[in-house]
């Protein structure tokens, strides 16, 4: 896939991007760039499936729920560097994500030195309303699916109810239309489907 119209766009907003043909490049790429610091990751499959957490935390401070229990997402919103992927990318440049808890989200906010996205090509969409459609209606029902959730799209695995299950993982919606004034940003596009 080639990624010159997003990246462009993305840049235009005011983002740095890295271009990659494979997930072990970028992450060879981010082993290389992050070191000697601490690391926030957010709730990713891309981040699991691409062994980061393994490589970074061999010569830096990583924090991760998924892998050092609940008390790390705290941990993680003071840490120097922060990694998520996102849930859609619109080639027009805007970044979507969906969060239950909210630590992902508000990390891609604030709080910390450096951001970095990891987004494979199966997140981009043409526009922003497709970027959001996909989110909404592909990433949050397989998420819900994967977490065992009892919500109308975990059950169905078709789109999304808008429902108001106690389960529901879609409790907080944030969208980037350029990175925050304080946050260095920097989104990290891999030509491999990452993540859901």
């Amino acid at each position: 896939m080639a990624f010159e119209t997003v990246k462009k766009n993305l840049e235009a907003r005011g983002f740095s991007v890295k271009t990659f043909d494979t997930a072990a490049e970028a992450a060879a790429y981010l082993d290389g760039v992050i070191d000697g610091v601490s690391v926030g990751i957010g709730g990713s499959l891309t981040v699991q499936e691409m062994g980061l957490h393994e490589k970074l935390a061999a010569h830096n401070t990583v924090h991760w729920h998924w892998t050092d229990g609940q008390e790390a997402r705290a941990k993680s919103a003071g840490a120097d560097v922060y990694i998520t992927s996102a849930n859609g990318l619109a080639e027009t440049g805007e970044v979507i994500n969906i969060d239950g808890f909210g630590n992902r989200v508000a990390s891609t906010l604030y709080g910390h030195k450096k951001l970095y996205f990891i987004i494979g090509r199966n997140k981009l969409a043409p526009t922003y309303d497709e970027a959001l459609w996909r989110a909404r209606n592909i990433a949050a029902p397989k998420n819900a699916q994967r977490l065992g959730k009892k919500t109308p799209c975990a059950v169905k695995g078709d789109r999304c109810y808008d429902c108001k299950s106690p389960e529901r993982i879609c409790r907080s919606l944030v969208v980037l239309w350029g990175p925050s004034m304080s946050l260095d940003t920097e989104i990290v596009l891999v030509d491999e489907d990452l993540g859901l």
